[in-house]
Order: structure tokens, then sequence, then C-alpha cells
């Protein structure tokens, strides 16, 4: 037997993939029906949940770059669910598109922006609906390019032993974390930041990039475990493997608590108007509960936890809490967005789930055909003979059943 035949996804993904695609379809269905009998929740309710898949997407794309920074046996086992999802890219572009139709809706400092675009005078030429959609075809067009190269060199890999192709990986990545940086940076202002004109914040960008990072570490522990409940991931992933993610987890849970909690206390002590305005309705009014069950549940809840080594070798332990938290990057692209429409009340967010549902229906069918066109392990890694050895001394973690 091949090896791409023996590292072949299972065929029960193939049934993840349909049943992906329904629910997807079916739940924008009903958001369709809410956005005709609620019409001002339509590019809302799909921002929250275009924001919620894309940096899933972005994330994996800065989570495979610094494997190849740093190597380990952590990257080895997750850079086939890695690279499927940054193949998703070229969809989460296709996408956009009607956030750039709503864009006028959505932001009213680009609608401002857009009744003077003809002045020369006019004093916020950055929000101009031209421009911000230009930005966002220069984004655009600098992560599909990192992903295009990062996927076809370890193709490449996979057919040779000449390790050159794994020099241009990592070559690539140090810059490549640097592009991220910056167009993350910027998308998650032109985004985000952008939908209340009297904010700013210099730590937003680094917020931005670190919770992209937590859904992707999340989404892909809970990947793993469900490859691993079956041939061939469940004769090669090991509890170390899942030690070894959990801890990342762990990490990147405290990095964005940390994030979070410096740009508060920045920007609170510093009492200015123009920054302090973001955090009034999110925490003096009904938002606040919002914020205190991000705080118990995505950060001190998980953080406490992770601390458990025994929790993070037991895979569906692990998978409980990637779950969690995955639900609260949820919760929290909410609390972002959601004040800056309705300050003074929480509204129930069905369309906002609906919509996250229905887009995760059509992106997890894509992520799952990417999936499964590779063999679910780097052939030619020379890390990859690390892995078999675990796998081969060390007893095999409890899977999720598919």
């Amino acid at each position: 037997m091949s090896e791409n035949l023996q590292y072949a996804a299972p065929q029960s993904l193939a049934q993840i993939q349909r049943r992906s695609l329904v629910v997807g379809i079916v739940a924008l269905a009903f958001w369709a029906v809410g956005a005709l009998l609620h019409p001002d929740q339509i590019f809302k309710s799909y921002l929250v949940g275009y924001l919620f898949w894309s940096g899933i997407a972005l994330g994996s794309l800065a989570v495979l770059m610094l494997q190849y920074l740093t190597g380990g046996e952590w990257g080895v086992v997750i850079r086939r669910p890695l690279e499927a999802a940054t193949r998703t890219l070229p969809v989460l572009v296709l996408l956009f598109i009607p956030l750039a139709f709503g864009m006028q809706g959505l932001y009213a400092r680009a609608r401002t922006a857009q009744a003077t675009d003809t002045s020369s005078t006019s004093p916020d030429p950055y929000l101009f609906t031209k421009f911000v959609l230009l930005r966002a075809s220069i984004y655009f067009a600098a992560w599909l390019l990192l992903a295009y190269l990062l996927n076809h060199w370890s193709r490449k890999q996979d057919g040779t032993t000449d390790q050159r192709w794994s020099r241009r990986l990592q070559t690539l990545s140090g810059p490549g974390l640097l592009i991220y940086g910056f167009t993350a940076t910027f998308a998650g202002i032109d985004w985000v930041m952008s939908l209340q004109a009297d904010w700013n914040s210099t730590i937003f960008g680094m917020l931005v990039m670190g919770s992209q990072v937590l859904s992707a570490l999340a989404f892909i522990v809970i990947v793993c475990v469900v490859l691993g409940a079956s041939p061939p991931l469940s004769e090669v992933l090991a509890p170390k493997h899942f030690h070894d993610l959990g801890k990342l987890l762990l990490t990147f849970v405290m990095l964005w608590a940390y994030f979070a909690f410096s740009q508060l206390l920045v920007i609170w002590a510093g009492n200015l108007p123009e920054e302090i305005t973001f955090y009034m309705p999110r925490l003096g009014g009904p938002w606040r509960w919002v914020g205190l069950t991000m705080i118990v549940f995505e950060f001190a809840l998980p953080f406490l936890l992770l601390l458990s080594r025994d929790l993070k070798r037991h895979a569906r332990g692990l998978a409980i809490v990637a779950i969690i938290v995955l639900g609260m990057r949820f919760i929290d692209l909410f609390w972002l967005i959601g004040p800056a429409f309705l300050p003074t009340a929480v509204p129930v967010p069905w369309m906002e789930f609906l919509a996250t549902i229905g887009l995760g229906g059509i992106w997890l069918a894509v992520f799952m055909f990417q999936l499964r066109r590779q063999p679910l392990l780097p052939l030619n890694e020379p890390a990859l003979s690390g892995v078999l050895e675990h796998a081969t001394f060390h007893q095999k973690p409890e899977g999720l059943p598919l």
C-alpha cells in the first residue's frame, strides 16, 4: 500500500461534507427569511458570521507559518488541516461580496465619506468606499498568494526527499508572518474598528491576530479529535500530540486575555473621549453581562481546565474545551459588533447565529473537500518519523465518534 493511500482521509469525511453543505444552505434560507423581516439586521449579522469563519482560515495561515519557523511534531499532525483551512480563502473572497454591497449600511463613517467623495476637502478619505474595497483586494491578494505558495511547495515536498522545499517554506514563513500581521491589522481596523467613528486603539491589531489564531487552534483541535477516532490517524495520534496542542491552546487563551486586558487598561486609564466611548456601552450597560460571560468562559474556565496535564492528554476533554473556546469566539464577535448598532440593549443574536451556521456549513463543506484531496500527514517531512515513533510506543488517545 502506498503512503498516499495509507494516510488517505476516511470516507466518512464525504458524509460530513454533504451534511455540512445541507445544514449551511438550510440555515442561510432561514437567515434570508429573517432578513426580509428585519432588513436592518442583514449585513450586521452577516459580518459576525463572516468574521468568525474567515478568522479560522486566517488564523490557520498564521499557525502554519509559525510551525514552519519553529518546527516540532505538534505541527506535523495538524499541517494538513491547516493547509485545508487556508485553501478555503478563495471561497471567502466570494463570500465577502455581500459585505461590499452592504458597506454603506454598515459603516457610518464610510457612508459619510461617500457623501463627500467628490470633495477635495473631505476630512476622512481613508474610509471612502472605493478605497476600503481597494485595500480589501490587497489583503485578499496577499493571503491568497501566501496560501498558494505554502500549499504548492508542501505538495512538492510530498513527492521528493529533497529538503529544498522545506527550506523554501521556512524562508517564506518569516516575511509571510509580517505580511499577515500588517494585513490582518488593517483588515480588523477596516471591518470592525470602523463601525464606531470615534474610537481607536493601538493594540487592536494584535487582539485581532490573537483572536484569529485562538479560533484556528480551537478548530484544529476539534478536527484532530474527530479524525483521531478512525484510521489512519487513530493509529498515529498519541496523547503527547494532544498534550502539545493543549499547551498551545492554553498559550493563546492567555495571549488573547492579555491583549484584551491591555487594551482595556490603557484606554480606561487614559480616559480620552475618542477611546473610552468603545467601552462605555460594553461595560456600563446590559452588554456588560456579555463581557462577563466572555471573561468566565473564554478565559477563566479554559485557563483553569487547560492547566491540567491529564485533560490536555485526553482527546475528548480537550475537544470540549476547544468547543467552549470556539463558541465564545462567536460571542466575542457579537460583543464587538453589536453595541455599535444597539448600545442600550442586548438583542437575541438569532440572525447572527443563523448567518454563522449558514456560512459555516458552506465553509466546512469546502474545508472537508480540501482535506480529502491530500494524505492526512505530510510525506517526506523529516519530523514525521518522530510522530510515527510516538504512535508506536504510546497509548492512543480517546477520540470522538464520527
